[in-house]
């Protein structure tokens, strides 16, 4: 799994690099970057492996470009659809993947963390992998699903409000929340985040009922899960890959 644990890291910090700053290249340059260090300490010498950084660095390259492309106008499923064939192929082929070892291994074997003591290095770098994709990537692929289903987004247009404020923030939070309590072995718990979450919003669609302008009840409702479910689903994604 060490060649999906390069992409979904890759394609993270290419998405924290834009979410930063925004630059016409600069995301890319940084995901291609992070892949093949983070490649390279991870041990990956063997002729497979050789041979696959490049190709994953130019995929994570190709995503910080595709992400763009996708929040075009119906563009949205395009880019879903270019993160599903990659990361489906790498699992496909992930028993091709060397072993992860070198400085990152041997890090993973001096470090006291019990967290991370119970795992091999290859756990380790998923691990890192996938919460380093909740941050990021996991707004990315909401705000595409939401462009995919026509969702409209009720903090845009002429009637915008300030509906829903804080969700690019909190969303990250949560699902790193919900991948920690899973690691832990307290994945029931994370029901305790979905119920806080619905309960915290109540009060705000609410609001939205009697409202004479603005986007209705139903705008913004339909808004709030569409997005969230997408976004607890990536993150319980996150761990069925690290089980």
């Amino acid at each position: 799994m060490s060649w999906l644990a390069l992409w979904l890291l890759g394609a993270g910090l290419c998405d924290l690099a834009h979410s930063v700053r925004p630059a016409r290249h600069l995301p890319s340059a940084v995901g291609a970057a992070g892949t093949l260090l983070f490649g390279l300490l991870a041990g990956l010498s063997s002729g497979a492996d050789l041979a696959a950084l490049p190709l994953l660095a130019g995929a994570v390259a190709g995503w910080g470009y595709l992400v763009t492309f996708g929040f075009g106008r119906g563009r949205a499923p395009m880019a879903l659809a270019g993160y599903a064939v990659v990361t489906g192929l790498l699992l496909l082929i992930a028993q091709q993947a060397g072993a992860v070892g070198g400085a990152f291994g041997r890090w993973v074997e001096s470090t006291p963390l019990p967290v991370l003591a119970e795992r091999d290095p290859e756990q380790v770098l998923l691990l890192l992998a996938v919460l380093v994709a909740q941050m990021s990537t996991g707004n990315v692929i909401v705000r595409l699903v939401l462009a995919a289903t026509g969702t409209v987004n009720p903090g845009k247009g002429p009637d915008a409000t300030s509906t829903l404020k804080g969700g690019r923030l909190l969303g990250p939070m949560e699902r790193v929340f919900i991948v920690g309590l899973g690691v832990a072995g307290h994945a029931t718990a994370a029901s305790i985040v979905v119920a806080a979450k619905g309960l915290l919003r109540w009060p705000e669609l609410q609001a939205r009922r009697d409202a004479a302008t603005g986007p209705s009840i139903d705008d913004v409702t339909e808004y709030f899960l569409v997005g969230s479910f997408v976004s607890w689903l990536w993150a319980l994604g996150g761990l069925v890959l690290l089980a």
